[in-house]
This record gives C-alpha cells, sequence and structure tokens, in this order.
C-alpha cells in the first residue's frame, strides 16, 4: 500500500523545518505544495528538497487552501497512490499522529479518516478562538443534519483519503470553503467515513481567512453559500438535504 502525505504551505518559515523533519520519520512519500509563499519559506523548502527526498508544486501566487488539496489528490492519483494524507504544516497537526492514520488506511473500513479535535475531551491541547470553535460546531451540525453524517469536527484538515474514492468528486473550491464541497460531494457518493482523535492546538490565533471572511458571520455565511450551492447542484442524489437558500446566498 502507497500512502503520500501532502502539506500545503503558505508563509510557514517558522514552522517548515520542524514539521518536515518529523514527518520524514515517518512517511516515505511527502509532498509540499507552497502556495505562492512571499516569506524565507521557499528558500528553505529549496534546501530541504533533495536531504529529505520531498516532491515540491510551488505556485507563483497564492491560489487558495482547496486549490492546493485538489493538486495534492491530482498528484497522488497521478503517481498511482492508494491514500493520500493531507495535513497542516504550522505545527497543530502533529505528525506523530501519521502511524494512527497509517493503520486505519490499512484496515480498508472507510474511504475518508478524518481527524476530529473535539471526539474524545482527553485529547484537548488548547483552546480555539471562541469564533472558530461556533462556526466549526454550527457547520459540523448542519452538515450532520442535512447530509446524515455522524462528524464531530468538519473543519480539521488532517484527513486520510482513498484515492479510488477521490475519483467519483468534482472539486471545484479554491479557498477555505473547501470542506463544505468535499462533504457534500462525499455525502453524494456514499463514501464510507470515520473519524479518529488528534490533539487541538492552536499555534495561530489571529490567522487570517483573506478576502473579507475574517469577520465571523461573513465567514459563516460563506461557507453556508458554499454547501447550499452544492447540495442544489447534486440534488437528485441528497434530495433530502434541501433548503431554501440561506440568506445573503445568491442562487
Amino acid at each position: 500500500m502507497r500512502i503520500l502525505v501532502a502539506i500545503p504551505v503558505f508563509n510557514e518559515q517558522k514552522h517548515v523545518s520542524r514539521v518536515l523533519s518529523r514527518v520524514r520519520e515517518h512517511a516515505d512519500d511527502v509532498l509540499i505544495i507552497d502556495d505562492g509563499s512571499t516569506d524565507e519559506t521557499p528558500e528553505i523548502l529549496n534546501r530541504l528538497r533533495n536531504p529529505l527526498r520531498l516532491d515540491l508544486i510551488r505556485h507563483e501566487a497564492n491560489a487558495g487552501y482547496g486549490r492546493s488539496l485538489r493538486e495534492a489528490f491530482r498528484r497522488a492519483a497521478d503517481r498511482d497512490f492508494d491514500w493520500v494524507i493531507t495535513m497542516d504544516c504550522d505545527e497543530q497537526h502533529e505528525p506523530e499522529a501519521l502511524p494512527r492514520f497509517f493503520e486505519r488506511c490499512r484496515a480498508g473500513e472507510s474511504d475518508i479518516i478524518s481527524g476530529s479535535r473535539y471526539l474524545h475531551e482527553s485529547e484537548r491541547d488548547g483552546s480555539p478562538p471562541a469564533d472558530r470553535r461556533a462556526i466549526n460546531a454550527t457547520i459540523t451540525e448542519e452538515l450532520n443534519e442535512r447530509l446524515g453524517l455522524a462528524l464531530t469536527d468538519g473543519f480539521c484538515g488532517y484527513k486520510a483519503h482513498r484515492v479510488g474514492a477521490l475519483r467519483e468528486l468534482e472539486l471545484t473550491e479554491n479557498g477555505y470553503a473547501f470542506p463544505m464541497q468535499f462533504w457534500v460531494q462525499a455525502a453524494a457518493a456514499s463514501l464510507r467515513v470515520e473519524e479518529i482523535p488528534v490533539s487541538l492546538i492552536y499555534n495561530d490565533p489571529n490567522r487570517s481567512f483573506g478576502g473579507g471572511l475574517d469577520v465571523p458571520d461573513v465567514r459563516l455565511d460563506h461557507y453556508r453559500c458554499v454547501m447550499h450551492k452544492e447540495i442544489e447542484r447534486l440534488a437528485d442524489r441528497l434530495p433530502d438535504a434541501r433548503r431554501p437558500a440561506p440568506a445573503g446566498c445568491p442562487g
């Protein structure tokens, strides 16, 4: 079984060396997607690329978190990997959790193995900003109610994806609303989903989402709108998920 670990990176000069060194202790195949970093991240990656045997995709300009994930999925499919695990590069996703993901991949019981920071209270190592936790809880509840899922953490980016299952999806979202489109399509494709606990770590409570999404109400409305449009697009496969458009969501 071949497993690719894919890590989107944007301006992570503070963390990238430590994260990649720790990841290489567990993973044979590592892909970095540098999403147009403007700090010293590109130079650090150039120094690390050969010693750590890293595969690298570099964007000339920032294209978005969702775009980076879609490119990771494409690379995994093109190079015949069985699974692709996505994780962040800001030391909020612990590389030491990778063996747990590997174990669940090898079990072959699921198509998506999603990390959850809220599955077990004992796993919590920090407190998220109140607005992020509230939006996560609200959106996770709506995803479960509308799509028949049983998630405890709808936004954790630490995930293992079976590459064969990803071929059933048609993902186009480039930004931070990517999970909305992803979960709707996963439900429409009847993918098997399980969660495993990961630590709750927040190193940067002031991270910007860009494009006006730093305002919590704007961000929540955006997520709901992306979810609504994707459900409407797949309405024939998700008839029980349909609802009127949320306020501020154009038809």
